[in-house]
């Protein structure tokens, strides 16, 4: 579906199941699919951090967007990973995405090349210029190792190149100054229709904090594009919902849920695998305990959870009342 109004809400990362031989799990990735949208959610992102976008093959990436665009069906709008290296690229992935059926393209800067905000800038420009579908920046210093600057932001924002932010850069105190700088939603909206821009689809700021989302949204944030929303999405719903309604109370209740929820993203037992490795294990376990998932399994390398740590993401979805097969 079309991207006409500015993006907002709760958009999960979409998980990418695997099957025991590593092939993307499509039957399984189409009941994911469908927990996320009964769940209430407002959009999808795949092929992001939490899809494991970096371990796939362009052919796993394809399979796993073309899933996820056809299972949705136009209910929610589909953003595609386009992450890579250069702009090169990135832009052969985010044609390979339209070609694909996303609604709109989300990018990092470069990395490991060593770049500057103007080449950052020329990075973006051109990837929008090459594919004409709505263009979200990703924030994620952690894994590209530079922090985007508000002010390049602010001017990618202004100029019609970016569609929105995902900020994942945990900088919560420069997620604020940039909210406030931007306005909130309707006021970005406004700007960029006074700029010559009408009917695009203005300007949206999503937090990948998944722990502080209530803060976020109270701060002016559109939506949040949480990792453990594919456990449970209906809870980040319920934050956001309650956010719009102005109860704030009710938000922090549920976000406290979630906060001892996402406790199991730390079952692994460092340090005999990486973190990435324990969440990612951790979601995925979680999926297969539910019944949404058949193989709990992670790209290679990564190292898998233990049963005993399986056990202790069962306890964690038991305590937050929800209920696994096992």
């Amino acid at each position: 579906m079309a991207l006409n109004s500015p993006l907002h809400g709760v958009v999960p990362p979409v998980c990418t199941p695997l099957d025991g031989d590593g092939s993307v799990d499509t039957a399984s990735l189409t009941r994911l699919v469908e927990h996320l949208v009964d769940g209430g959610v407002h959009g999808l992102f795949a092929l992001g951090s939490t899809s494991e976008v970096a371990y796939l093959t362009d052919a796993q990436r394809r399979t796993a967007l073309e899933t996820v665009v056809r299972v949705a069906a136009g209910r929610v709008p589909v953003l595609a990973g386009a992450i890579d290296t250069t702009t090169a690229r990135v832009v052969e992935h985010a044609r390979a995405a339209a070609e694909s059926g996303a609604d709109a393209l989300v990018a990092t800067a470069p990395f490991y090349t060593r770049t500057h905000p103007v080449e950052i800038a020329g990075h973006f420009r051109r990837i929008r210029s090459a594919v004409d579908l709505p263009l979200f920046a990703y924030d994620i210093p952690v894994s590209v190792h530079s922090k985007l600057p508000a002010a390049l932001v602010r001017g990618l924002a202004e100029d019609g190149t970016l569609a929105g932010l995902k900020d994942s850069s945990g900088d919560e105190g420069g997620l604020r100054r940039l909210i406030v700088e931007l306005g909130g939603a309707a006021a970005r909206t406004a700007a960029r229709e006074a700029a010559g821009a009408a009917g695009s689809p203005g300007f949206s700021i999503l937090t990948g904090a998944e722990l502080t989302v209530d803060a976020a949204l109270l701060a002016g944030a559109d939506g949040v594009v949480p990792g453990i929303g594919n456990v449970d999405p209906a809870a980040y719903v319920r934050i956001y919902d309650a956010a719009r309604a102005g109860e704030w109370a009710l938000a922090a209740k549920e976000q406290e849920r979630l906060v001892a929820l996402f406790s199991l993203v730390d079952v692994g037992p460092e340090p005999d695998m990486g973190r990435s490795s324990s969440a990612l294990g951790a979601f995925k376990a979680a999926l297969q305990l539910l019944g949404v998932i058949a193989c709990r399994d992670t790209a290679f390398p990564q190292v898998q959870l233990s049963d005993d740590s399986v056990e202790q993401v069962a306890e964690r979805l038991r305590a937050a009342g929800l209920t696994p097969l096992r």
